[in-house]
């Protein structure tokens, strides 16, 4: 009986060592422009996605530039009027490899994709073309991750210039990501009005980044279990 209960062990801890292997993982990809390079992953973000999914199942990517318009992203950009630049899409190119890299020999579950950008294109004026940019990127990132249902968590861009006198398209980008986060039924967006100071400056403070790593945490995490 005693060896029995010996070898039962044995094949519960070997069952055990197999599925933990071979454990699906969440994958967060955050991106964007300076608002996404001065978040700190580890200080809000990561702990609490860990928290919910466990320490060895998510796997957490950042990859951000700051002053960068979305089309550095969006390989297919146009805009309004007129031709594209030449330097579309590189700034993507650079961000897949470095996901493809992480996530090498992984079995993936979900793909969360986290975006804080939309300042420079409000300031180019290009906020006509925003949302089917946007759309362009996931469907892009869906393609090229071979994964057809990618969850997207917006940051919307701030109070800062809610006049346009400094950025034109700074109100006509904030509808658009609220109106793309609110009809894709994987999208979801949070709210940065009060995270960069009383004097509502372009880029956030200290404990700002922090509350915005855990809402964009928390957002993720629900798209997640709604699934």
């Amino acid at each position: 009986m005693k060896y029995l209960y010996i070898a039962v062990l044995a094949a519960l801890v070997s069952a055990s060592s197999v599925n933990a292997e071979g454990a699906k993982k969440h994958l967060f990809i955050l991106s964007g422009q300076s608002n996404m390079a001065g978040l700190k992953p580890e200080i809000s973000f990561t702990p609490t996605v860990e928290a919910a999914f466990g320490k060895d199942n998510v796997i957490v990517l950042k990859d951000a530039r700051s002053g960068q318009p979305i089309r550095r992203w969006y390989k297919k950009w146009k805009p309004a009027k007129g031709d594209a630049p030449a330097n579309v899409g590189d700034l993507y190119t650079q961000l897949i490899d470095k996901v493809k890299a992480a996530i090498k020999g992984q079995s993936i579950q979900s793909v969360t994709f986290v975006w804080m950008q939309g300042e420079r294109d409000a300031k180019e004026k290009h906020g006509e073309v925003y949302a089917a940019s946007f759309k362009g990127l996931i469907d892009q990132l869906s393609e090229d991750l071979n994964c057809k249902d990618i969850n997207f968590v917006i940051g919307r861009i701030s109070d800062f210039d809610m006049n346009g006198k400094r950025y034109p398209h700074w109100t006509m980008v904030r509808k658009a990501q609220v109106e793309v986060a609110e009809t894709a039924e994987r999208g979801a967006w949070v709210d940065t009005d009060d995270l960069n100071g009383p004097k509502n400056g372009l880029h956030y403070n200290a404990v700002g980044y922090k509350i915005l790593g855990t809402r964009f945490a928390e957002k993720s995490i629900a798209l997640i279990n709604k699934k």
